[in-house]
C-alpha cells in the first residue's frame, strides 16, 4: 500500500468441528466403487489376453483388490502428506474425504481432498502444503507403476496393431525400459495390469494437481513463489492449454471456475520463500515434466 506494509490484526474465527463418520462413509463407498472398477478391468484384461492367445492368468477378485489398494494408496498418501504438512505448521485441516465415482468411468473415484480450515501463516507453510502431496503421491506412483508394468502381459507381433493405445508419460517410458523385457525385432504391446492402470491414473492425478493455477497444489506453490496477477494469468492460460491437449474437460471446467477467484495467499505475505524450498520447486518442475502425456 503506497510502498508500505500494513499489519492487520483480527480474532481467529471459530472452526466447525469435523465429523469423522463422513470421512469413513465416503471411504467405504469409494472402496466399493474402486473395487468394482478393478474387477471390470481385470475381467477385461483376461478377455483381451485370451483374444490375443496369451498364456496369462489373473483372478479378477485379486486384480480388483490390488487395483483398489494401489489406487487408494496413491490418493491416500497424497492427501495425508497435505494433512501432515498442515499439522506441522499448526494449521487445522480435516482427514481426507474420498469421492466415489461410477465404476464404468474406469477409475471408480473422483479423487480425494482435505479441507484446510485456516490460512497458511507464511509462504513457507503455503509451499509445504502445496508441494507435500504431489511429491509423496509421485513416489508411491513410481512404485505402483513399476510393479504394475512388471505384472503386465505383453503381446508381441510382427505387424503393428490397429487399435492403438493410450497416451503415456516420460515416467512410464523410463519404467518400461527398466522392468519390461520386450521381444527383439517385434512390436511389443503392453496390456496394462490393473495395478499398472492405477499407476497411470496416479501419473494423471499428479499432473493435474501440479497445474499452476487456482487452489490446486501447483497454484499453492506458485503463489508462494510470486504474487503477480500477470503471472497468475499466464500460468492459468498454460494450464488451460495443457488440459485441452490431454482432453481433460471436466478438470478444465474446474480450472476455469477456480480462475475466477484470486488466491488469498498466506497471512504473512511479506517474508520470502526459503532458499531450500525454491530449490524444491525445481523438483516439482521435474515431476511435472515426467508426468506430461507426450508419447
Amino acid at each position: 500500500m503506497n510502498g508500505r506494509h500494513v499489519l492487520k490484526i483480527s480474532l481467529k474465527p471459530e472452526t466447525k468441528q469435523s465429523r469423522l463418520i463422513i470421512n469413513v462413509g465416503l471411504l467405504v463407498a469409494t472402496i466399493i466403487t474402486v473395487f468394482i472398477t478393478g474387477y471390470i478391468l481385470s475381467d477385461g484384461l483376461l478377455t483381451t489376453a485370451l483374444d490375443y492367445g496369451l498364456d496369462f492368468e489373473l483372478n479378477p477378485w485379486v486384480g480388483a483388490a490390488s487395483f483398489t489398494l494401489a489406487l487408494l494408496g496413491i490418493l491416500g498418501v497424497h492427501e495425508m502428506a497435505h494433512k501432515f504438512a498442515a499439522d506441522h505448521h499448526k494449521m487445522e485441516a480435516t482427514m481426507p474425504y474420498f469421492i466415489p465415482a461410477p465404476p464404468f468411468f474406469g477409475v471408480g473415484t473422483f479423487g480425494a481432498v482435505i479441507v484446510q480450515k485456516e490460512t497458511a501463516p507464511n509462504r513457507d507453510a503455503l509451499f509445504d502444503i502445496g508441494a507435500s502431496g504431489p511429491i509423496a503421491g509421485f513416489l508411491v506412483t513410481v512404485i505402483v507403476s513399476a510393479i504394475g508394468l512388471a505384472l503386465s502381459p505383453i503381446k508381441a507381433t510382427v505387424e503393428p496393431l490397429q487399435n492403438g493405445g493410450i497416451a503415456i508419460s516420460p515416467l512410464f517410458v523410463l519404467l518400461m525400459e527398466m522392468v519390461v523385457n520386450p521381444i527383439p525385432d517385434m512390436y511389443n504391446y503392453i496390456l496394462l495390469h490393473p495395478v499398472a492402470w492405477a499407476g497411470w491414473i496416479g501419473v494423471l492425478v499428479t499432473l493435474l494437481n501440479l497445474l499452476p493455477t487456482g487452489m490446486l497444489d501447483g497454484g499453492h506453490t506458485l503463489r508462494s513463489l510470486v504474487n503477480k496477477d500477470s503471472t497468475r494469468i499466464i500460468f492459468t492460460s498454460i494450464s488451460i492449454l495443457l488440459l485441452l491437449i490431454v482432453e481433460q474437460y471436466l478438470m478444465l471446467a474446474l480450472v476455469l471456475f477456480l480462475s475466477i477467484y484470486r488466491h488469498p495467499g498466506p497471512l504473512d505475505d511479506v517474508s520470502t520463500l526459503s532458499l531450500s524450498r525454491k530449490f524444491l520447486a525445481g523438483l516439482l518442475l521435474v515431476i511435472f515434466a515426467l508426468c506430461l502425456f507426450i508419447f
